[in-house]
């Protein structure tokens, strides 16, 4: 059994969870009667109160999708024959005119804090509790409280990453906390030390058949891996470069230091169903149909395919899909490859034409697939016995799915509409190739949304370091280690053409290297944090984005609620 059956089992009224409902009013509800005092019975309750805010992390990836991916230059939302509009508010993401009252940041704010109260909640109540009264070592308890610490972590790194001056709360007694927001080198510092101490208290990954039972939970790798984000960042996050200290952890990770890891021999491997299997797997929310899938959800993967596509996957039982998400394009309406560098990512794909990714998704039985990409016509066989192909939700007309955005509606392939604009306003459902980064199979299919959320995989790692070395301009050592991942998404025998020098003929610049992080973790949740790091995020242009007046886009604005609530923050620079 995963641990997902704890996650999600019913803990509501259990536990004692503080929240920020005034950013730092810490003040504490009480429940049904039931507290700290008399919660804790048995080991299993201190089970259940440890993990039950990972819950909320795994929730809270959806309003983080949106900010790091509609914001960027691969993915977009715009409107499709009346559909996704939405009074602009994409728009204001896509185009970075954001004020301090959108929703997507407030959400942001919130399910991070929300999350840091409710692991406060549970360390601040494991360390009043002696461990042997529950038939517990000094160990184990050690270990659920790092889980809480790490977790805490992670939201911090997004909140640190996102709005970099926020509050820091460790506890439900706000004598603890800060007042106001604390300056981004001490949250900064805050969270390298949490890491490390956690690093010493969690256990390393056992064996060498994946996390099984353990998915959901931290290990020491997962921890040493936060750092490596922490630290990739710290350039742009406090102003000093880290990059040495990057590559250590990351070094540690591959030289197998916490545990077993190694990359996965196909692309999919890492999200596919069985990847609690997968030695690729650092971190991942566990899943499972009817219960936990927060990444088969609206603001995630689930909305990021046609309306109707349920006639293709044959996934009818599963919940409506909709088409929020999809690439922004690399073609104008004439036909011609736009000369922005960013964005792009289908001609990005085709620069290397071999790519298994480029195969056309298809579920091929058994809980089996091929390819990551939805485009062209979708066919599939009709009840009646006959071939017909996937079709508008406004208009009904066959969906003919292209790298272009614009107002297509029925007509061929090889025709383009009379209207040659192109913008966040002037789209249709054939408009922009769709993806399928974790399987969307059949109802009949075993596997269906079974897949966990991989938040944290071993490529990260290698790219990561790469990323180091080519910064400290060891090419070919940032070389290798990108070809070690990349072998598996091409045949053998272009590897010679398709690899990177020395191993192949292909070479690695700076432009090609942020081009391959697009690629290898395309929608995963990371772009702008990427493009931010390389400088590119407010000085560049892609497809209808102009580059920014200044950088002050770097960072969101502290949500205007939040500001209302508490007089003692200060709003971020260049927000009113």
């Amino acid at each position: 059994m995963k641990l997902k059956n704890i996650l999600t089992g019913s803990l509501a009224g259990a536990l004692l969870l503080g929240s920020l409902s005034a950013c730092t009013d810490l003040t504490e509800t009480v429940y049904d009667q039931i507290m700290s005092t008399n919660y804790y019975n048995t080991k299993d309750d201190i089970i259940k109160a440890t993990f039950r805010p990972f819950e909320h992390g795994f929730y809270s990836i959806g309003p983080r999708q949106v900010l790091q991916e509609c914001c960027a230059d691969q993915l977009g939302t715009w409107a499709r024959d009346g559909w996704w509009y939405d009074n602009a508010k994409w728009q204001y993401l896509h185009y970075h005119t954001w004020a301090a009252d959108n929703e997507s940041i407030k959400s942001e704010w919130e399910n991070c804090f929300t999350g840091i109260m409710q692991a406060n909640s549970v360390i601040d109540d494991l360390q009043k509790l002696d461990p042997a009264k529950f038939n517990m070592s000094q160990p184990e308890m050690d270990n659920f409280i790092a889980q809480n610490k790490a977790l805490r972590a992670w939201f911090y790194i997004r909140l640190l990453d996102a709005f970099r001056n926020v509050p820091l709360a460790v506890s439900l007694d706000q004598s603890k906390n800060s007042v106001g927001q604390v300056t981004p080198q001490e949250l900064f510092s805050f969270i390298e030390t949490e890491l490390k101490t956690s690093i010493e208290a969690l256990p390393a990954k056992n064996g060498n058949a994946g996390n099984g039972i353990a998915q959901g939970q931290w290990t020491k790798a997962g921890a040493a891996a936060l750092l490596v984000r922490l630290y990739l960042n710290a350039e742009k996050w406090i102003g000093t470069s880290k990059y040495t200290e990057c590559a250590t952890y990351a070094q540690n990770i591959l030289d197998g230091d916490y545990g077993f890891y190694e990359l996965g021999k196909t692309w999919d491997e890492v999200f596919d169903w069985t990847n609690d299997k997968c030695n690729e797997t650092i971190f991942a929310f566990p899943s499972s149909y009817g219960r936990s899938y927060w990444h088969y959800s609206g603001d995630t993967y689930w909305w990021a395919v046609p309306v109707n596509a349920r006639f293709y996957f044959g996934a009818f039982k599963q919940g409506d899909f909709n088409t929020k998400y999809a690439l922004q394009p690399s073609l104008d309406l004439n036909n011609n490859e736009y000369n922005f560098k960013l964005g792009k990512f289908v001609s990005k794909f085709k620069k290397y034409p071999k790519d298994y990714r480029l195969t056309m998704y298809k579920n091929l039985g058994n809980s089996t697939r091929e390819g990551m990409f939805l485009y062209g016509y979708l066919p599939y066989i009709a009840d009646d016995g006959t071939e017909k192909k996937v079709t508008s939700p406004v208009g009904g007309y066959e969906i003919y799915i292209r790298d272009q955005v614009g107002v297509f509606h029925e007509l061929a392939p090889d025709q383009l509409p009379a209207d040659r604009t192109s913008n966040m306003n002037t789209g249709d459902h054939n408009s922009g190739w769709h993806f399928v980064k974790y399987p969307i199979y059949s109802d009949e299919d075993a596997g269906k949304r079974e897949a966990d959320y991989n938040e944290i995989r071993l490529a990260e790692i290698y790219y990561s370091l790469a990323e180091c070395k080519f910064k400290a301009n060891d090419v070919d050592g940032a070389a290798k280690l990108l070809n070690a991942v990349r072998k598996r998404n091409y045949p053998q025998d272009t590897w010679a053409e398709y690899l990177y020098k020395p191993e192949g003929t292909v070479t690695l610049t700076q432009d090609e290297l942020y081009d391959e992080w697009g690629r290898e973790f395309l929608a995963e949740g990371r772009r702008r944090t990427d493009l931010i790091r390389w400088g590119l995020y407010c000085t560049e242009e892609w497809w209808d984005k102009k580059p920014d007046a200044d950088s002050h886009w770097d960072i969101f604005p502290i949500p205007r609620d939040m500001m209302g609530a508490d007089h003692t923050l200060k709003q971020n620079p260049g927000y009113n």
